[in-house]
């Protein structure tokens, strides 16, 4: 009796390393909205890493808008993993599944700069074009 083994190359995907950029993106942002006050005591303005979440409310301008691209940005990660996690599940091509995750990747982070900034019709531009590819995504396996 002759036995044969086959052996199947299992590696980390492009796409799974976008999964990974995409769970840290949010913690960026929240980087970004203490960015400066972490050294100060609460009391002259200072991050209150006690009440965390009221010193991130009382915050304005670019430092309000970097916590609710945190906000928006942990929204968007289910439906971003569960996409790529579904397109490799379904069989996509692994070069298309790439590109487009990396696409996902750089609007995200384009569309973080552009609400750090202010710009709300490019936030929301990207926003859309991000959505759209993250639709593409889940369906680009779809037969």
């Amino acid at each position: 009796m002759i036995t044969t083994t086959v052996t199947t190359t299992v590696r980390f995907t492009l796409a799974y390393w976008c999964l990974l950029v995409a769970a840290l993106l949010p913690l960026i942002c929240s980087v970004l909205a203490k960015y400066g006050k972490t050294g100060l005591p609460p009391e002259q303005g200072g991050f209150d890493n006690n009440n965390p979440r009221t010193w991130l409310a009382k915050q304005v301008d670019w430092r309000a808008r970097a916590n609710a691209a945190q906000a928006n940005t942990f929204e968007a990660l289910p439906f971003f993993m569960a996409a790529v996690i579904i397109a490799h599940l379904l069989g996509t091509p692994q070069g298309r599944l790439d590109i487009m995750a990396f696409i996902w990747i750089v609007l995200r982070i384009l569309y973080i700069m552009a609400y750090v900034a202010g710009q709300g019709t490019i936030r929301s531009t990207l926003w859309g074009l991000a959505f759209a590819v993250n639709i593409g995504i889940l369906l680009i396996g779809y037969r």
